[in-house]
Protein backbone atom coordinates (compact mmCIF):
# COMPACT_ATOMS: atom_id res chain seq x y z
CA UNK A 1 0.00 0.00 0.00
CA UNK A 2 1.40 3.38 -0.68
CA UNK A 3 1.93 5.70 1.92
CA UNK A 4 -0.44 8.90 2.31
CA UNK A 5 0.60 11.83 0.57
CA UNK A 6 1.10 15.33 2.03
CA UNK A 7 1.27 18.48 -0.05
CA UNK A 8 2.42 21.17 1.67
CA UNK A 9 1.63 24.45 -0.04
CA UNK A 10 4.22 27.31 -0.28
CA UNK A 11 4.78 30.35 -2.39
CA UNK A 12 7.86 31.18 -4.66
CA UNK A 13 10.54 32.75 -2.30
CA UNK A 14 10.27 29.62 0.08
CA UNK A 15 9.97 26.43 -2.33
CA UNK A 16 11.38 24.22 0.83
CA UNK A 17 8.46 26.11 2.67
CA UNK A 18 8.37 28.16 5.81
CA UNK A 19 11.44 28.32 8.26
CA UNK A 20 11.95 24.83 9.78
CA UNK A 21 9.78 23.27 6.98
CA UNK A 22 12.13 19.97 6.68
CA UNK A 23 11.22 19.04 10.45
CA UNK A 24 7.26 18.83 8.98
CA UNK A 25 8.72 17.02 6.70
CA UNK A 26 10.55 14.30 8.68
CA UNK A 27 8.00 14.18 11.54
CA UNK A 28 5.56 13.37 9.05
CA UNK A 29 7.56 10.64 7.40
CA UNK A 30 8.19 9.08 11.06
CA UNK A 31 4.45 9.16 11.21
CA UNK A 32 4.15 7.10 8.08
CA UNK A 33 3.43 9.53 5.97
CA UNK A 34 4.83 10.95 2.91
CA UNK A 35 4.86 15.14 2.49
CA UNK A 36 6.96 17.27 0.42
CA UNK A 37 6.76 21.26 -0.49
CA UNK A 38 5.20 22.39 -3.60
CA UNK A 39 4.93 26.20 -4.66
CA UNK A 40 1.07 26.68 -4.81
CA UNK A 41 1.22 28.70 -8.56
CA UNK A 42 2.82 25.42 -10.12
CA UNK A 43 0.58 24.36 -12.62
CA UNK A 44 3.46 21.14 -12.70
CA UNK A 45 2.02 19.86 -9.40
CA UNK A 46 -0.64 17.17 -9.29
CA UNK A 47 -2.81 18.54 -6.64
CA UNK A 48 -5.60 15.91 -7.13
CA UNK A 49 -3.18 12.78 -6.25
CA UNK A 50 -2.67 13.97 -2.56
CA UNK A 51 -4.58 12.81 -0.12
CA UNK A 52 -5.04 15.92 1.89
CA UNK A 53 -3.67 19.58 1.81
CA UNK A 54 -2.01 22.08 3.64
CA UNK A 55 -1.70 25.67 3.07
CA UNK A 56 1.27 26.86 5.09
CA UNK A 57 3.19 29.03 3.74
CA UNK A 58 1.99 30.98 0.79
CA UNK A 59 2.78 34.62 1.84
CA UNK A 60 2.02 36.17 -1.54
CA UNK A 61 -1.98 35.23 -1.59
CA UNK A 62 -2.73 38.33 -0.46
CA UNK A 63 -1.38 39.81 -3.62
CA UNK A 64 -2.86 37.45 -6.13
CA UNK A 65 -6.46 36.53 -4.24
CA UNK A 66 -8.07 35.78 -7.58
CA UNK A 67 -5.37 33.25 -8.43
CA UNK A 68 -5.43 31.67 -5.07
CA UNK A 69 -8.83 31.44 -4.20
CA UNK A 70 -9.66 29.94 -7.98
CA UNK A 71 -6.37 27.53 -7.03
CA UNK A 72 -7.86 26.31 -3.68
CA UNK A 73 -11.34 25.80 -4.94
CA UNK A 74 -10.57 23.81 -7.44
CA UNK A 75 -7.87 21.24 -5.52
CA UNK A 76 -10.80 18.65 -5.39
CA UNK A 77 -8.73 17.19 -2.35
CA UNK A 78 -8.93 17.85 1.66
CA UNK A 79 -7.27 21.05 2.87
CA UNK A 80 -7.02 21.82 6.47
CA UNK A 81 -9.22 24.14 7.95
CA UNK A 82 -11.28 24.17 4.50
CA UNK A 83 -11.02 26.62 1.62
CA UNK A 84 -14.83 28.41 3.16
CA UNK A 85 -12.62 29.38 6.46
CA UNK A 86 -9.93 31.20 4.02
CA UNK A 87 -12.83 32.84 2.30
CA UNK A 88 -14.50 34.10 5.57
CA UNK A 89 -10.74 35.23 6.62
CA UNK A 90 -8.70 36.97 4.36
CA UNK A 91 -10.79 40.22 5.28
CA UNK A 92 -10.60 41.64 8.38
CA UNK A 93 -14.14 42.35 8.56
CA UNK A 94 -14.39 39.07 10.39
CA UNK A 95 -13.48 40.96 13.44
CA UNK A 96 -16.77 42.49 12.74
CA UNK A 97 -18.39 39.10 13.46
CA UNK A 98 -16.34 38.40 16.02
CA UNK A 99 -16.83 41.26 18.77
CA UNK A 100 -20.48 40.17 18.87
CA UNK A 101 -18.76 36.62 21.24
CA UNK A 102 -15.27 37.67 22.19
CA UNK A 103 -13.30 41.00 22.86
CA UNK A 104 -11.93 42.57 20.08
CA UNK A 105 -9.45 45.67 18.97
CA UNK A 106 -12.62 48.15 18.67
CA UNK A 107 -12.65 48.32 14.77
CA UNK A 108 -14.89 50.56 12.42
CA UNK A 109 -15.34 50.13 8.60
CA UNK A 110 -14.55 52.17 6.38
CA UNK A 111 -15.40 52.40 2.74
CA UNK A 112 -14.67 54.70 -0.24
CA UNK A 113 -17.65 57.31 -0.64
CA UNK A 114 -17.89 57.83 2.87
CA UNK A 115 -13.80 58.15 3.95
CA UNK A 116 -13.37 61.38 5.03
CA UNK A 117 -16.74 61.11 7.35
CA UNK A 118 -15.89 57.76 8.48
CA UNK A 119 -12.35 58.47 9.63
CA UNK A 120 -14.19 61.82 11.64
CA UNK A 121 -16.57 59.57 13.18
CA UNK A 122 -13.45 57.41 14.26
CA UNK A 123 -10.92 60.42 15.52
CA UNK A 124 -14.39 61.37 17.95
CA UNK A 125 -14.89 58.08 19.23
CA UNK A 126 -11.03 57.16 19.82
CA UNK A 127 -8.29 59.92 18.88
CA UNK A 128 -5.18 58.80 16.83
CA UNK A 129 -6.13 56.34 14.57
CA UNK A 130 -4.37 53.05 13.04
CA UNK A 131 -6.13 52.97 9.76
CA UNK A 132 -5.43 49.31 7.64
CA UNK A 133 -6.71 47.70 4.53
CA UNK A 134 -9.13 45.05 5.33
CA UNK A 135 -7.38 42.77 3.02
CA UNK A 136 -3.59 42.57 3.55
CA UNK A 137 -0.94 41.07 5.99
CA UNK A 138 2.41 42.06 7.12
CA UNK A 139 1.49 45.28 8.34
CA UNK A 140 1.35 46.75 4.73
CA UNK A 141 -0.62 49.81 4.52
CA UNK A 142 -1.00 50.13 7.60
CA UNK A 143 -1.28 53.88 8.27
CA UNK A 144 -1.07 55.98 12.28
CA UNK A 145 -3.63 59.06 11.59
CA UNK A 146 -5.22 62.02 13.29
CA UNK A 147 -7.73 62.91 11.43
CA UNK A 148 -9.31 63.36 7.63
CA UNK A 149 -6.22 65.99 6.30
CA UNK A 150 -3.52 64.03 8.09
CA UNK A 151 -0.71 63.91 4.96
CA UNK A 152 -0.22 60.49 5.78
CA UNK A 153 -3.61 59.31 4.14
CA UNK A 154 -1.57 59.96 0.87
CA UNK A 155 0.05 56.86 1.29
CA UNK A 156 -3.48 54.49 1.46
CA UNK A 157 -3.94 52.10 -0.28
CA UNK A 158 -6.93 50.19 -1.69
CA UNK A 159 -9.72 50.26 0.64
CA UNK A 160 -11.61 49.39 1.89
CA UNK A 161 -10.22 50.04 5.54
CA UNK A 162 -10.29 49.19 8.93
CA UNK A 163 -9.93 52.40 11.71
CA UNK A 164 -8.76 51.28 14.70
CA UNK A 165 -7.47 53.46 17.74
CA UNK A 166 -3.69 53.21 18.36
CA UNK A 167 -3.51 50.41 20.87
CA UNK A 168 -0.16 51.88 23.04
CA UNK A 169 0.59 49.07 24.93
CA UNK A 170 2.06 47.41 21.87
CA UNK A 171 4.87 48.88 22.75
CA UNK A 172 5.94 47.99 26.22
CA UNK A 173 3.67 44.80 26.92
CA UNK A 174 3.90 43.85 22.63
CA UNK A 175 1.27 41.01 21.36
CA UNK A 176 0.75 37.75 22.30
CA UNK A 177 0.29 34.82 19.57
CA UNK A 178 -1.02 32.27 20.41
CA UNK A 179 -1.21 28.59 18.39
CA UNK A 180 -4.38 26.10 18.81
CA UNK A 181 -3.51 23.20 16.69
CA UNK A 182 -6.68 20.56 16.59
CA UNK A 183 -8.16 22.23 19.54
CA UNK A 184 -4.96 22.39 21.83
CA UNK A 185 -3.24 25.62 22.48
CA UNK A 186 0.74 24.69 21.83
CA UNK A 187 2.71 28.01 22.11
CA UNK A 188 2.61 31.42 22.90
CA UNK A 189 5.32 33.59 20.73
CA UNK A 190 5.93 37.05 22.23
CA UNK A 191 6.06 39.90 20.17
CA UNK A 192 7.71 43.55 20.61
CA UNK A 193 7.90 45.88 18.07
CA UNK A 194 11.16 47.99 16.92
CA UNK A 195 11.04 51.56 18.75
CA UNK A 196 8.42 54.05 17.38
CA UNK A 197 7.07 51.21 15.49
CA UNK A 198 3.37 49.50 16.01
CA UNK A 199 3.97 46.52 13.86
CA UNK A 200 5.82 43.88 15.56
CA UNK A 201 7.04 42.13 12.06
CA UNK A 202 10.59 40.99 12.10
CA UNK A 203 11.04 41.87 8.91
CA UNK A 204 9.66 45.75 10.63
CA UNK A 205 12.69 45.23 13.18
CA UNK A 206 10.26 43.37 15.50
CA UNK A 207 11.62 40.26 18.12
CA UNK A 208 9.58 37.52 18.92
CA UNK A 209 10.18 35.03 21.66
CA UNK A 210 8.50 31.55 22.87
CA UNK A 211 7.08 31.77 26.18
CA UNK A 212 4.79 29.59 28.81
CA UNK A 213 1.45 30.16 28.12
CA UNK A 214 -0.66 32.24 30.36
CA UNK A 215 -3.69 30.91 31.11
CA UNK A 216 -5.62 34.58 30.32
CA UNK A 217 -3.84 34.46 26.55
CA UNK A 218 -4.56 30.70 26.14
CA UNK A 219 -8.94 30.96 27.64
CA UNK A 220 -9.14 33.82 25.30
CA UNK A 221 -7.59 32.12 22.11
CA UNK A 222 -9.95 29.26 22.21
CA UNK A 223 -12.76 31.35 22.81
CA UNK A 224 -11.59 33.07 19.40
CA UNK A 225 -11.11 29.88 18.03
CA UNK A 226 -14.76 28.82 19.20
CA UNK A 227 -16.24 31.34 17.94
CA UNK A 228 -14.58 31.13 14.92
CA UNK A 229 -15.75 27.54 14.23
CA UNK A 230 -19.94 28.55 15.07
CA UNK A 231 -19.51 31.24 12.37
CA UNK A 232 -18.25 29.28 10.29
CA UNK A 233 -20.01 26.11 11.00
CA UNK A 234 -17.26 23.46 11.46
CA UNK A 235 -14.56 22.56 13.10
CA UNK A 236 -10.92 24.44 12.83
CA UNK A 237 -8.03 21.83 12.19
CA UNK A 238 -5.46 25.19 13.22
CA UNK A 239 -4.96 28.64 13.86
CA UNK A 240 -3.08 31.47 15.46
CA UNK A 241 -4.86 34.46 17.83
CA UNK A 242 -2.74 37.83 17.93
CA UNK A 243 -3.65 39.46 21.26
CA UNK A 244 -2.83 42.96 22.61
CA UNK A 245 -3.98 44.86 25.67
CA UNK A 246 -6.10 47.80 25.97
CA UNK A 247 -6.76 49.27 29.31
CA UNK A 248 -5.42 46.04 30.93
CA UNK A 249 -7.88 43.81 29.71
CA UNK A 250 -6.68 41.43 26.61
CA UNK A 251 -8.66 41.80 23.71
CA UNK A 252 -7.89 39.55 19.96
CA UNK A 253 -6.46 41.58 17.40
CA UNK A 254 -6.20 39.09 14.57
CA UNK A 255 -6.96 35.56 14.16
CA UNK A 256 -5.65 33.76 11.29
CA UNK A 257 -6.85 30.42 9.42
CA UNK A 258 -4.94 30.09 6.30
CA UNK A 259 -1.28 30.46 6.85
CA UNK A 260 -0.03 30.95 10.13
CA UNK A 261 3.85 30.03 10.20
CA UNK A 262 4.59 27.36 12.67
CA UNK A 263 7.47 29.23 14.39
CA UNK A 264 9.69 26.27 13.65
CA UNK A 265 12.47 28.17 14.23
CA UNK A 266 11.66 29.36 17.32
CA UNK A 267 10.20 26.03 18.85
CA UNK A 268 11.03 23.10 16.24
CA UNK A 269 9.13 20.63 18.27
CA UNK A 270 6.21 22.24 16.98
CA UNK A 271 6.38 20.27 14.00
CA UNK A 272 5.79 16.99 15.98
CA UNK A 273 1.56 18.33 17.40
CA UNK A 274 1.56 19.47 13.49
CA UNK A 275 2.35 16.36 11.92
CA UNK A 276 0.17 14.42 14.74
CA UNK A 277 -2.93 16.84 13.38
CA UNK A 278 -2.41 15.47 10.19
CA UNK A 279 -2.32 12.10 10.86
CA UNK A 280 -5.53 12.35 12.07
CA UNK A 281 -7.16 14.65 9.34
CA UNK A 282 -5.96 11.52 7.18
CA UNK A 283 -7.60 9.03 8.86
CA UNK A 284 -11.03 10.79 8.89
CA UNK A 285 -10.72 11.56 5.25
Amino acid sequence: MALPRVLLATFGLMPDGEPGGVLVVEALARRGVSAAWARWDDPSVPWERADLVAVRSTWDYQRRLVEFFTWARGLGVPVLNGVGAFEWNHDKRYLLALADDVPVVPSMLLADPRLRAGLSRAVARWGELVVKPTVGAGGTGLLRVTGPEDPELMGLTPGPWLAQPVVESIGTRGESSVVVLDGAVVVQIDKLPAPGELRVHEERGGTSRAVDVDPACRDLALAAVAASERLLGHRLDYARVDLLEIDGALVVGEVELIEPGLYLDLVPELAEPFADLVVARLATR
